[in-house]
């Protein structure tokens, strides 16, 4: 009797029988074809279970490594499998798999392809384009898949994979191919309130993601697995775009999806930002705190006015004795000149300044900023302004189209004299319509090029005027809790309010406003150059 060895494979673990942990199509299929054979008797039986034969080496494969060994030790005689393919079909490696067993005294044999041998050149060519024509057909299946679910991406479909925090599956009454009932993604209420004190943390209190996974932690949170929250959980929740309601599959992104969204546009793209700053790709632009810890309130913004070096913060201790003879130790905290202190350029100012010195002042600066919000116009006037400046343009836009349609034509009437000057019927001259022509070809790219000059500023006013109406509430909302604020929130604000402070001797002091908040006092009230003495 020939001993026989089987294997079967499956590419992905949904093709495995649930209910017997099995792959039941080719085992019956084996077990049938051995059934007629009459000197063969199946020993042993190898199962893959949801092992792409495309994707995975046959090195990395236990089964055929298995198969390999066994073959070595003379274990078996035969290889069968219901189709080649469940060797794997990677074209420059499973063909010679096959033959590899083949040379070791194994016959292969395939349910519906029969046997495999290797007694010519013809036979080895075969196995080759066998596998060849395998492998394009996985590319090709793997093209269609890829393809379909960002189709289904874009179209705002849930196609699969872990439910992001925040969300949970619900049953929408369609079904799939399969019968099966679809599921969509929902917001599920507590969850999101998490995410938004996540952000809130992130953009509010300038928390970190370590800082807030051991916070959550300890009001008992956990992840949808059941674990504590770690520092990565933390980032993959402040990047994903799912929470401004946008679905993504690789380079495929869905419109947004109303009633997906738990975080707006701008805490989003704040969060961004100040991910982006804290990672140190960009630290000579970083204006924002590496972390929200220490009593100074300035940091990642306040730089030397001498060297132009960004100030690092530090703390010192002073010991006084009182009168009972007992120490006493009273903590600062101050910006310190690296550079200066440690001779590494030729900075002119002073080493260290007194914090407590520095941000009173800078305090003291922001409540003047905010108290103006009092006289500043009301959301519906500053939409009025920009809708007006739309309307200008746009009237600027329909002149000029005008005027451009016009020398068109006068143009195409031009061109049609030139076979009238050569046959001497027209009333122009040679000299004459050259110029004409000339002229009008001018005033037609004058016309173009004002026209897009236009168009660019129309889509830039319309991108500030989206942009206006969120900045200026959250300047009114910095105006509104200033006082109350905690540090950690006034550290942010400071941060995000004021591009960069520069301290010098004296403490003289020079604050550069944010670009976004510095229009408002700009439009309000002129000047927005600061400095003052601490």
């Amino acid at each position: 009797m020939k001993r026989v060895y089987t294997l079967y494979r499956v590419s992905t673990v949904k093709q495995v029988d649930i209910n017997k942990d099995d792959i039941p199509m080719q085992r019956i299929a084996c077990h049938e074809f051995a059934g007629r054979q009459p000197d063969w008797e199946i020993l042993r039986e190898f199962e893959e279970k949801g092992i792409s034969g495309f994707k995975v080496s046959a090195e990395k494969r236990d089964a055929i490594q298995d198969l390999k060994e066994a073959a070595l030790a003379r274990e078996f005689d035969v290889l069968l499998v219901f189709m080649f393919d469940r060797l794997g079909r990677i074209e420059n490696e499973t063909p010679f798999v096959l033959q590899w067993f083949a040379e070791h005294d194994i016959e292969v044999w395939s349910v519906n392809e029969g046997q495999q041998k290797f007694e010519n050149h013809v036979d080895k060519l075969m196995n080759y384009i066998r596998f060849w024509q395998a492998s394009g057909e996985s590319e090709k299946t793997s093209i269609r898949v890829k393809t379909r679910l960002q189709q289904m991406t874009e179209e705002g479909i849930y196609t699969g994979g872990s439910v992001p925090y925040g969300y949970t599956l619900v049953k929408n009454g369609r079904k799939n191919k399969k019968g099966q009932e679809m599921r969509d993604l929902a917001i599920e209420p507590a969850e999101a309130d998490l995410v938004r004190r996540i952000f809130r943390m992130t953009t509010s209190e300038g928390c970190g993601s370590y800082q807030i996974a051991a916070y959550i932690n300890k009001e008992g949170y956990r992840t949808h697995g059941g674990a504590e929250f770690q520092s990565n959980h933390i980032l993959r929740i402040l990047k994903n775009e799912i929470y401004c309601g946008f679905l993504k599959n690789g380079d495929a992104k869905s419109d947004r999806i109303e009633f997906l969204q738990i975080i707006d546009d701008r805490e989003f793209a704040l969060a961004q930002d100040i991910l982006h700053q804290r990672s140190r790709k960009d630290d000579e632009k970083r204006t924002i705190a590496l972390m929200n810890k220490g009593k100074a309130l300035l940091s990642g913004n306040v730089f030397c006015a001498h060297c132009g070096c960004r100030l690092a913060t530090s703390r010192y201790k002073e010991r006084y004795v009182k009168r009972d003879g007992t120490a006493s130790d009273t903590e600062y905290a101050r910006y310190i000149c690296y550079h200066r202190s440690r001779g590494l350029n030729d900075c002119d100012g002073a080493s260290t300044y007194n914090a407590e010195k520095v941000d009173r002042e800078i305090l003291k600066i922001m409540r003047l900023i905010f108290a103006s919000v009092s006289g500043c116009p009301q959301e519906e006037k500053i939409q009025s302004v920009y809708k007006k400046m739309m309307a200008e343009n746009h009237h600027l836009q329909q002149k000029t189209d005008l005027s451009l349609q016009k020398n068109r034509k006068q143009l195409e009437t031009l061109r049609l004299e030139i076979g009238k000057v050569l046959s001497g019927e027209s009333i122009y001259t040679e000299e004459d319509l050259a110029v004409a022509l000339q002229t009008v070809k001018a005033k037609i790219a004058e016309d173009e090029a004002f026209l897009q000059k236009l168009k660019d500023e129309e889509t830039e006013k319309k991108a500030m005027s989206d942009n206006v109406i969120p900045a200026y509430r959250q300047f009114r909302s910095w105006a509104e809790e200033f006082d109350d604020a905690s540090l950690e929130v006034k550290k942010m604000i400071a941060c995000q309010l004021f591009n960069r402070v520069e301290i010098g001797k004296g403490y003289e002091i020079h604050i550069e406003l944010n670009m976004t908040y510095r229009q408002f006092l700009e439009d309000w009230h002129g000047d927005t150059s600061i400095t003052t003495i601490a």
